[in-house]
């Protein structure tokens, strides 16, 4: 009965179907796809479904809007479908969902205040002031502490 489970190999076939996926895309992407409509476009990784039916494919973009570049890429998403079924010899080839990776822009935001906070004469006042400048918030200052009354007498 155990030998019918199924069990995550790091490095399995969903894996390697996944790194062969992505590859494809990439190269079909550079001659099937409008560079002036979708930009540039990296395809950072590909998530499949346990019976690879499904496929998010994650990318970045520069020169182009990111959700004008993923919707470049979800309308030729079944054009790149058949061109994949025609490349791959598998019994069935995902089908396509693309989705604009965000954790490049910010790992780069993080990149950046890491640099901030490490540059000298930097203090850690102007770093929580640009944080909330940011976020919209206006910085509040503290009130100033009124000197006691001293017309008692």
């Amino acid at each position: 009965m155990s030998r019918h489970r199924q069990r995550k190999v790091p490095g399995g076939r969903n894996q390697r179907l996944a790194d062969q996926i992505q590859k494809d895309l990439a190269e079909m992407i550079q001659r099937e796809v409008d560079v002036s409509r979708a930009g540039l476009v990296t395809l950072t990784g590909v998530d499949l479904s346990a019976d690879y039916a499904h496929a998010k494919v994650y990318f970045t973009v520069m020169g182009a809007e990111p959700a004008d570049a993923e919707a470049a890429l979800n309308e030729k998403a079944g054009w790149l479908h058949s061109l994949l079924f025609k490349r791959l010899h598998i019994h069935t080839v995902p089908t396509l969902r693309f989705v604009h990776d965000r954790q490049m822009s910010r790992g780069i935001a993080m990149s950046q205040l890491i640099t901030q906070a490490n540059t000298p004469g930097v203090k850690a006042d102007a770093i929580e002031a640009s944080r909330s400048a940011e976020d919209g918030r206006e910085e509040i200052e503290p009130a100033e502490p009124s000197a006691p009354d001293d017309d008692r007498a």
